[in-house]
């Protein structure tokens, strides 16, 4: 009995190696990817990407198609030993992520932030603006960029704001752990950008694994609001009254008004994707919860 080619082809999974797996987006990622399509190597602490040959071993052995970097962490104190691992994970793990990458011949998509600008000029921010970042934080995920840029010509840079989903550490799931036992919550009103949801990021990034392009990228929901109207409208959307918002300036010497509404004009040049408002994705988001 002869066996048609359609019993017998089988298609290949490509491998998808997504570090910081655990996070909201490596989450997100994990939960709408193509299972029939991609074979998923979700990792986060337990492969160490600020050693290089960790990385490198990890990447030959697995033989990944592409890399998602979702590896990232922010200081809670500003101690100096949270900010040696900040660099550490932030620059040196992007690094050694885009050198062992590069070496199986691999695309990284590398997730960055719009800390890497000013925010000190109230005006959207394109992917051809300088990048000046004012913080150890906005510094380390440049540097980041950068590595990724000179070391895997096979590169996607995707810069978003303010990311939150319903599981890791985000400002979603702080408001709604601190409405659990807090009857009134002071919210900076002069901190400016656009939430983001880390489905809708998700979404993105999985259509451009297999896409050619390459560069960089913006990649927030449409619109913008302070990080007090992004509480107001969590607490709206979830039915809490039971905490009361205390609107606040935080212009400070450790802290400055900051503007970093990111337009996504790459995507309007090319035509390519469309991210949706803010405020309809945390509707979808918060309908899950």
């Amino acid at each position: 009995m002869c066996r048609t080619a359609e019993n017998t082809e089988k298609t290949e999974k490509k491998i998808v190696w997504i570090t910081g797996a655990q996070g909201s987006l490596g989450t997100q990622i994990r939960a709408v990817i193509d299972r029939d399509k991609y074979e998923v190597l979700p990792t986060d602490r337990e492969v160490d990407v600020t050693d290089r040959e960790t990385a490198a071993a990890f990447a030959l052995e697995h033989r990944p198609q592409v890399v998602i970097n979702c590896a990232g962490i922010q200081p809670d104190t500003g101690s100096r030993e949270e900010k040696i691992e900040m660099y550490r994970v932030n620059a040196l793990g992007a690094r050694n992520l885009a050198m062992a990458s590069a070496r199986v011949g691999a695309k990284i998509i590398q997730i960055s932030t719009d800390d890497v600008f000013a925010g000190d000029v109230s005006m959207e921010l394109t992917e051809f603006d300088p990048t000046i970042p004012t913080t150890d934080y906005g510094k380390s995920k440049l540097a980041g960029e950068k590595f990724v840029e000179s070391l895997n010509p096979k590169h996607l840079i995707v810069r978003s704001s303010w990311v939150y989903g319903l599981t890791g550490k985000n400002f979603l799931t702080y408001i709604l752990k601190m409405a659990e036992d807090t009857q009134i919550l002071s919210v900076p009103n002069d901190q400016i950008s656009t939430p983001t949801s880390a489905l809708e990021l998700a979404r993105f990034i999985i259509q451009m694994m297999d896409s050619e392009k390459c560069g960089t990228y913006h990649a927030s929901c449409e619109g913008s609001c302070s990080r007090y109207g992004f509480a107001h409208a969590i607490l709206d959307n979830t039915g809490i009254t039971s905490m009361q918002l205390v609107p606040v300036l935080t212009s400070s010497k450790e802290m400055k008004a900051r503007y970093t509404v990111l337009q996504n004009l790459m995507m309007e040049l090319e035509g390519s994707y469309r991210m949706p408002d803010w405020r309809s994705a945390l509707k979808e988001c918060l309908q899950n919860r």
